[in-house]
């Protein structure tokens, strides 16, 4: 959206399907669609959201990201920039893949699942430094407390087991592991919506510091819009596969465009009641990624629907709006602008 900025990872046509297969023979027999057709670009040193309800592709587009979806027909581009030279993910080898890992991490969900319960915080860091050349155990042991000093813990925990330490305590030591290979992006894929919210605070807090102190890029996936509203530059919401609106943070909430994303944004609670949007309550759940519907796939749940939106899918088009850049899918948008 900033043409000054540094483009770090181009997604062009990016489709992930997962086949469904039935019978003896496990023949495919469909397809479910969970990202179908991604055009973006990331830029160098932004937090990037992407927000929808649970079912909306959001994590699979991050773990196509990173080339970490088994079993799922891909198509499309994945183009990382390596200091200035332009490489699709997709076209690599493993052990060029392995070596480009240390440039793309993630923050996974669970803070309870990512760490092995018999293995002490020192052990769960070990291998991710011997691959970038720490070889002497000296070296990592000193890696490894200035990574948990960094996320505002204590050097002698890494001789602790992670039964030893909160969900909050665990969280930061996730963090600390991702950041370890000194990667220059990092998927956070709902990295605080297992935490209390006091915990929450903390953790956001922490993760815009490192981003500044570390020049990193975040891809934020989060289902939370309040979230998103305090840590993120620009918001992706997708809905079925595909994106529905992008703009920066500040112009999503105070125009938003896309009847979905007005949901979205109406059920967030404020204290202030003043403020407070009426809520638009959505009819119907999720269509299936397997038979999506004709047209535009929201058009079952929209109270604005038109007979174009349920006969032709909307494309998603760049609109100037307050003077900014404003993307959207949807055919009642291009009746206004």
């Amino acid at each position: 959206m900033n043409n000054n900025k540094e483009v770090l990872l181009k997604l062009r046509g990016l489709k992930t399907y997962f086949p469904i297969k039935k019978g003896v023979f496990k023949k495919t027999i469909g397809y479910i669609k969970a990202v179908d057709g991604i055009d973006i670009d990331i830029y160098k040193g932004e937090i990037i959201a992407v927000v929808g309800e649970s079912g909306c592709g959001k994590t699979t587009l991050g773990l196509s990201i990173l080339q970490l979806v088994e079993g799922a027909k891909t198509e499309g581009e994945i183009i990382y920039n390596f200091d200035g030279i332009e490489k699709d993910l997709r076209k690599l080898s493993n052990k060029e893949m392995m070596n480009a890992r240390k440039k793309l991490q993630i923050i996974f969900q669970n803070p309870y699942s990512t760490l092995n319960p018999i293995i002490t915080i020192f052990g769960s860091f070990q291998d991710p430094l011997k691959k970038i050349g720490v070889k002497l155990k000296e070296e990592r042991r000193k890696k490894i407390g200035e990574l948990l000093e960094a996320v505002n813990l204590r050097r002698e925990y890494m001789n602790k087991y992670p039964n030893e330490f909160s969900g909050g305590e665990r969280q930061r030591i996730g963090i600390a592991r991702a950041l370890s290979v000194e990667p220059e992006l990092i998927i956070c894929d709902e990295p605080v919506s297992s935490l209390d919210v006091s915990i929450q605070a903390q953790v956001l807090k922490l993760l815009k510091e490192l981003k500044e102190k570390r020049n990193l890029t975040y891809v934020f996936i989060t289902h939370d819009l309040s979230v998103v509203e305090y840590i993120s530059d620009r918001i992706v919401v997708m809905y079925l596969g595909k994106i529905v609106e992008l703009t920066d943070a500040e112009e999503l909430y105070a125009e938003t465009l896309h009847p979905y994303t007005k949901a979205l944004l109406s059920a967030i609670p404020v204290t202030d009641l003043d403020n407070k949007l009426k809520r638009i309550v959505l009819k119907g759940d999720v269509p299936s990624p397997i038979n999506p519907p004709s047209g535009c796939p929201f058009h079952p749940r929209c109270k604005e629907c038109k007979d174009i939106c349920k006969k032709e899918v909307p494309k998603l088009k760049k609109y100037m709006v307050n003077r900014k850049e404003h993307f959207v899918a949807c055919h009642l948008v291009e009746d206004k602008y």
